[in-house]
Order: C-alpha cells, then structure tokens, then sequence
C-alpha cells in the first residue's frame, strides 16, 4: 500500500488542532484540579512532526486513548508517548517547552525524562512486534488521544476527564468531541476503536451517525489486571476478532 501523507491532510489536522487549542483557552477548572498541562500548547511542534510523519488518510482504525499521562504525552507530545519509543522508534525530534504552571512533582522535562509511560511502552511495543516499522504500522492505524489535557490535583494525583464536574465535563467533552470529529472527517477511518471503555463512549456519542463503526481494545494501563498479564497477546487477539490483522 502506498503512504497517503499528504500536504492537505496535514494542514487539515493543523486547523483542526487550532480550533480544540481556541476552544480549550476558554475553559476553567476549579480544585481539586490544580494544574492543567496542555502538550498541544507547549510540545506542538512534536504533535505537528507526528501528524506530518504519520497520519495517512483511508486508514483502517484510529486507536483512540483517554487524555495524557504524567509521564507519555505531557512529556513528549505524542499520544502513549512513551520517551524511548518515541525518541527511537517513532523517531521524533521536536522542541518541546513547558508548561506555563508545572506541579513540582511532574516536571516536563521532555525526551529527556527519566520516566516513561507503561501503557505507551505497551501499546508502542505491540506495534513495533506486531508490523515491525512505524510506516507498516501507520499505514493501517493512527493513535489519538480524545482529550489532550493533563489534570493534576495539588498532591501530584492525576485526575481523569470521566472524573471532572459535571459542568467541566461537559464544556470539555463539547471541545474534544469537535476535534475527533474533525480527526475522522480528515483520516476517514472505518472504525474508531476506544482504548478502554471511557474512549470507546466518547467516540460512539461523538460520532453518532457517521457511519464509522465502533469496538474497543483492553486498556494497557498497569491498573488493569487482564493487561498486565500480557497486553500484546490481548491486543492482538482483540484485533483479530475485527478482522484488522
């Protein structure tokens, strides 16, 4: 199959990242949400190089994640971006800032953190043993995120989008649900496929009537127990049963 990466595909998924970026600046989050770290604010060249690299239209499925952990994308600007997958496998190379209010807990310190991200190291292993390159991956699937923003309460927790009030929820989920269906118009994909359970309800409210269809895959995070007896295994069964591998 020939690569699809193409200049208007690109500037699309620009101006759809504009747009969320315009309608998340007008949001306000009360405690317990401390801080709110917004990679597409201070790492969007790296979400730029991604896109520009990796974002074919015609693909078979977006894996769809939740929002940003402490360690993936708030550090690297990539969705699950685990450091040492996104530095040596996906081979971005990308300034990437801080943010403008930084918990001392969850310094963004960027290819450069010590850290990384369980569920990218998964999610980026699985590819990379299942197709080998990115280019065989990316020709097939594209990974998002729904939400781009990081919630941290003061002690350094993290806070989950389903767990925001309702009327923060709500402003948030009108923004995001916008974007992905700016995404999917761009990429039209065949299937939305939720990583986890809150992604693949978002995707099927937001996307209502699109003529995508819809499934979900077993979150990878440590948190679950099924993943972390084996995430690859379960991943790649679950992909089968779709018929996309």
């Amino acid at each position: 199959m020939e690569d699809r990466v193409d200049a208007s595909t690109v500037k699309a998924l620009r101006a759809v990242t504009d747009r969320l970026e315009s309608d998340l600046r007008t949001l306000v989050f009360a405690p317990p949400t401390a801080f709110v770290y917004d990679p597409f604010d201070y790492a969007r060249p790296a979400w730029d190089a991604y896109c520009a690299r990796y974002a074919h239209a015609g693909v078979d499925a977006i894996l769809l994640g939740m929002n940003p952990g402490p360690f993936g994308m708030a550090q690297t600007g990539v969705p699950f971006g685990s450091v040492p997958f996104v530095r040596d496998w996906l081979a971005i190379d990308a300034p990437i800032g801080r943010p403008v209010r930084e918990h001392p807990k969850r310094p963004v310190l960027g290819l450069a953190c010590p850290r990384t991200e369980v569920s990218g190291l998964r999610l980026w292993g699985f590819a990379r043993e299942v197709f080998g390159t990115p280019e065989a991956f990316f020709r097939r699937f594209f990974v998002a995120n729904y939400c781009p923003l990081l919630f941290l309460e003061e002690s350094g927790r993290n806070r989950t989008p389903d767990a925001l009030p309702a009327a923060e929820r709500e402003a948030l989920q009108a923004a995001c649900d916008r974007a992905l269906q700016g995404i999917v118009s761009v990429l039209r994909p065949r299937m939305v496929i939720g990583v986890g359970a809150f992604a693949e309800a978002r995707a099927r409210e937001a996307l209502a009537g699109t003529g995508v269809a819809f499934a979900r895959i077993a979150h990878p995070s440590p948190a679950n127990p099924a993943a972390n007896r084996g995430w690859t295994a379960l991943a790649q069964k679950s992909l089968q049963d779709l018929g996309l591998l």
